[in-house]
């Protein structure tokens, strides 16, 4: 397992990644790429030209716990979903390629802003994970008591190894 992230100079963090866990990161971030690929667009030009998307509350439940509702009230909601969602996933997009294009083997200097890019990347890693896991509070106990040969044992151990990243990441920034 790698070290994680310590602090650096001027405000950057040192990330260190193992071969394989460079491997393990783009792949997810590939595919936290393709789930944020831009959503549906307006037909009206000037709607599209405008980034003004489509109002719909996602169906895919990853999609809606990475774009939740910002109000209560259903209509406020699809305004301000039909104005910001292009937005929020151009963001997402971003910090993953960041991640992507930033993580390699051995030790890694990351200035302040492509740490805080990985911070945001492996939070949206881990709330994709945890959605379709569909993770709770006893994770931790569940991932103790769990055999090595259950099928879900790789992609629990997947979250832990994100929850850690993240972890330290929070840690080398505060």
């Amino acid at each position: 397992m790698s070290s994680g992230f310590s602090r650096g100079k001027d405000g950057g963090v040192v990330a260190e990644f193992e071969a394989a866990e460079v491997s393990l990161m783009r792949s997810l971030v590939s595919m936290m790429l393709g789930i944020v690929s831009p959503g549906q667009t307006s037909d009206d030009p000037l709607e599209r030209a405008l980034g003004i998307g489509d109002s719909a509350v996602p169906s895919d439940p990853v999609l809606a716990r990475l774009f939740p509702s910002a109000y209560d009230d259903e209509k406020e909601s699809a305004e301000f979903r039909r104005y910001t969602e292009a937005t929020l996933r151009d963001g997402k997009r971003a910090d993953a390629q960041t991640v992507h294009d930033t993580a390699r083997p051995g030790r890694a200097e990351l200035t302040a802003e492509q740490a805080q890019a990985w911070l945001r990347s492996l939070n949206d890693l881990r709330l994709t994970l945890g959605t379709k896991l569909d993770v709770t509070e006893e994770i931790h106990d569940e991932i103790a008591m769990m055999s090595e040969d259950d099928p879900r044992y790789p992609a629990y151990v997947t979250y832990d190894w994100l929850t850690y990243l993240q972890d330290s990441l929070v840690r080398a920034l505060w």
